[in-house]
């Protein structure tokens, strides 16, 4: 059987854990949503056809652009996507569940902290 949406939150958070201490403050002030399919309009947004081609999204302001004088009306969110981590994740043999949720995470991270790759391959040692 599949984890469910709440085991995924869980590994998300495992993951956000082990940020660098200076990433993991701020990362704590982002929501970590998680469901089962991308909404359409996300897809639609995004220009995708396939919602199991969507892992995962970051939907905020990348903090380098925040300004402390024009806050954000809504929260930072990263998005994550069950069934098109489930489907990625048998298409990736010697790839551990948690491993694949840990680089979506990541990813998403990225575009929040507007990280380098090499930022990125300190933290995901899967990075490509």
């Amino acid at each position: 059987m599949a984890p469910d949406l709440d085991a995924f939150a869980a590994m998300a958070a495992d993951a956000v854990a082990e940020f660098p201490a200076p990433f993991r403050v701020h990362a704590l002030e982002v929501t970590i949503q998680v469901e089962e399919l991308p909404h359409p309009d996300m897809l639609a947004e995004l220009g995708v056809e396939d919602p199991l081609d969507l892992t995962g999204l970051y939907d905020g302001t990348p903090l380098p652009l925040k300004s402390p004088t024009d806050p954000s009306p809504y929260p930072d969110i990263v998005w994550l996507f069950r069934k098109p981590i489930l489907d990625e994740w048998e298409t990736r043999p010697g790839i551990s569940l948690p491993q694949l949720v840990t680089h979506v995470v990541v990813h998403e991270f990225a575009h929040h902290f507007g990280w380098s790759d090499a930022d990125i391959a300190a933290i995901d040692p899967w990075w490509e």
